[in-house]
């Protein structure tokens, strides 16, 4: 559905923002408390009322149903879409399926013609409509988020992939929310003027404390609203960017638990493929202070693929952050966490396919010291085998060729002794190939380094026995004087 809406906007232009200019029940008054805060967030009074352009109906005592849009004259719809907004409104204990039966059927079915009537555009909904229009999303979808399940239990964090998602028991009547501001901002009869006044910073805000909802239904509404929004509201970009970036602080740095850093990533990468060039300070100090540090979570598997596309779109924009994207993964590079090593193999090719050889160069040496240690990662041949995997790339290995001088030296020690002595026959196997391979290349080179390997043996197997000996004459000397103190 995410693409769908996309294909739906207007044609992007190569601007550097990444897009084109273009419980509670309650009655429906207006003096109602609502907690609009998410976990850990702050409530925040809903948008502040515009001058109505006509007046609102008497508040509704209780959910009744309304006639339908058809059924009155035009002159009584705008009323009647106040009216409908009013049923909205109410809010329903949805823990009791029994409760509330008829007015949760009433007021989902009032939900359903809100969004038949924005999106058939039969209308135009003056300044009033809409700002009551937000009003009853904000009631309804600015809640605070059930704490994890670690959090109200005191339990020790479990690994976020193996936890089972908690799902909106509200859901019949959010979705439907969701899909009517969907359509609110997606419209062609929304002038951004008027609607700014009420998508404000606030309710963008708070739109993004939900994304950290365990529901994966409800982050994929919030990644395309989200996303439509910055599209549309040009004067909101900075600001959106800004709050995505404090997201990501607070998970790096402090609690490394989030439940929508893949679908804010997304969004990212969607705007970082629109950035013009030459590519803004402030975007590069994103790559480096945000999205690099990203590789340090433990739960990175969760959003690795939204991450690494972000990575590689900064590469292929702009070639020369090619060495910094390197250096940023070889120092969040893993040590005992073999499973991630092999998320960052995958990413590193992909970064190299975008990479020129003057970048290259500058960061040649500490990468292949790393992929040599992953050559020789005696770990059930995942790591070994997919960093030997990287010499199938035709771009990698004509980037190798072209510094073969530098690498072959770096690699040659951990080539050796994987075919002398590593124990899976796939990686032995591999191991071979890529030894043959840069025979190919430079004969003269491959046997210096032989020759050079082979001397270097030599002298640490002399080491050794000058060692062994030294250790058997001390042995010697203490046996002696054993015998001449029991002598």
């Amino acid at each position: 559905m995410f693409k769908k809406i996309i294909k739906g906007g207007r044609k992007p232009s190569k601007s550097d923002d990444g897009f084109g200019n273009t419980g509670h029940h309650r009655t429906a008054s207006g003096n109602v408390v609502v907690n609009h805060a998410s976990r850990g967030g702050t409530g925040a009074a809903v948008p502040a009322p515009a001058s109505p352009a006509m007046s609102t109906p008497p508040p509704m005592q209780s959910v009744e149903p309304l006639p339908l849009f058809r059924d009155v004259p035009v002159s009584e719809r705008h009323n009647l879409f106040l009216r409908k907004l009013q049923v909205c409104c109410f809010q329903f204990d949805f823990g009791d399926t029994l409760r509330s039966v008829r007015e949760k059927e009433i007021k989902r079915q009032t939900l359903l013609e809100l969004v038949d009537f924005l999106q058939s555009g039969s209308g135009k909904i003056n300044e009033v409509c809409q700002e009551e229009m937000i009003r009853m999303v904000s009631v309804n979808i600015f809640r605070s988020l059930p704490p994890n399940s670690h959090e109200s239990t005191g339990q020790v964090p479990a690994d976020p992939e193996e936890e089972e998602p908690y799902l909106e028991p509200s859901w019949p009547h959010l979705q439907l929310v969701y899909e009517l501001v969907l359509r609110y901002v997606v419209s062609s009869d929304t002038d951004t003027k008027v609607a700014k006044r009420y998508i404000d910073h606030s309710f963008v805000l708070k739109l993004l404390d939900l994304f950290d909802t365990e529901d994966p239904r409800e982050r994929e509404y919030l990644k395309t609203i989200l996303h439509r929004i910055y599209g549309k509201f040009m004067v909101h970009r900075p600001f959106i960017r800004k709050a995505i970036n404090n997201i990501f602080y607070r998970f790096i740095y402090e609690t490394e638990r989030h439940s929508g850093i893949g679908e804010l990533l997304e969004i990212l990468g969607s705007i970082i493929n629109g950035f013009a060039l030459p590519m803004k300070e402030e975007h590069k100090l994103f790559l480096v202070r945000a999205l690099i540090p990203l590789h340090k979570p433990k739960a990175i598997s969760i959003y690795h693929q939204q991450l690494s596309y972000c990575i590689t779109q900064f590469v292929e924009k702009d070639y020369k952050l090619a060495d910094t994207v390197i250096r940023g993964l070889l120092k969040y590079w893993p040590v005992i966490n073999c499973q991630k090593e092999v998320l960052f193999l995958g990413e590193l090719e992909e970064v190299l396919e975008a990479t020129q050889p003057a970048e290259f160069q500058r960061c040649m040496v500490p990468l292949f010291r790393q992929i040599g240690h992953c050559l020789t990662s005696s770990h059930f041949q995942v790591v070994a085998e997919r960093a030997l995997f990287l010499w199938n790339n035709e771009h990698v290995v004509g980037l190798i060729a072209q510094n073969r001088g530098v690498v072959l030296p770096i690699l040659f020690d951990a080539l050796e002794k994987n075919i002398q002595t590593h124990w899976n026959q796939a990686v032995h196997g591999l191991t071979v190939n890529v030894r043959k391979m840069f025979l190919e290349m430079d004969t003269e080179l491959f046997e210096e380094c032989q020759r050079q390997y082979e001397e270097k043996e030599s002298r640490a197997k002399e080491v050794e026995e000058q060692r062994e000996m030294t250790w058997k004459r001390l042995a010697d000397v203490a046996g002696e004087r054993d015998n001449m103190i029991t002598a």
